[in-house]
């Protein structure tokens, strides 16, 4: 059997991840090694905030009482999703009763280091 050598390297070829830190795919928020361990640490659940309002999503390590106190959160499991480090949280739920769009996509995220937070704009 011949497989084009174009065909061949277009399945090969590595994904554009430094330029989607932060992304949305399958109904999971995937988040690069980089942003996670800044993030999150070593903590393997975190509290999750949406605000319909503003469409954005708060993440925060599960270590972190304060944001848990100043927000009505959800626990969520923050999974590895491959040996680099990279980190996925499951959104099906908050995705589904918030009639948001589920289309993979990059998503613009900013980081507040001194709060260990994590906003994300769905």
């Amino acid at each position: 059997m011949f497989i084009p050598p174009n065909n061949l390297k277009n399945k090969f070829a590595p994904t554009q991840r430094a330029s989607q830190p932060v992304r949305l795919k399958s109904d999971h928020l995937l988040i690069d090694r980089a942003v996670a361990q800044k993030v999150f640490g070593d903590d393997l659940n975190v509290n999750v905030v949406y605000y319909a309002d503003r469409n954005i999503l708060m993440i925060a390590p599960k270590s972190d009482e304060l944001f848990k106190q100043l927000h009505k959160t959800k626990q969520h499991m923050l999974k590895d999703r491959n040996e680099q480090g990279d980190k996925t949280i499951a959104l099906h739920e908050l995705l589904i009763d918030n009639e948001i769009d589920r289309t993979d996509k990059a998503l613009a995220y900013e980081y507040e280091e001194a709060l260990k937070i994590l906003t994300v704009k769905l």
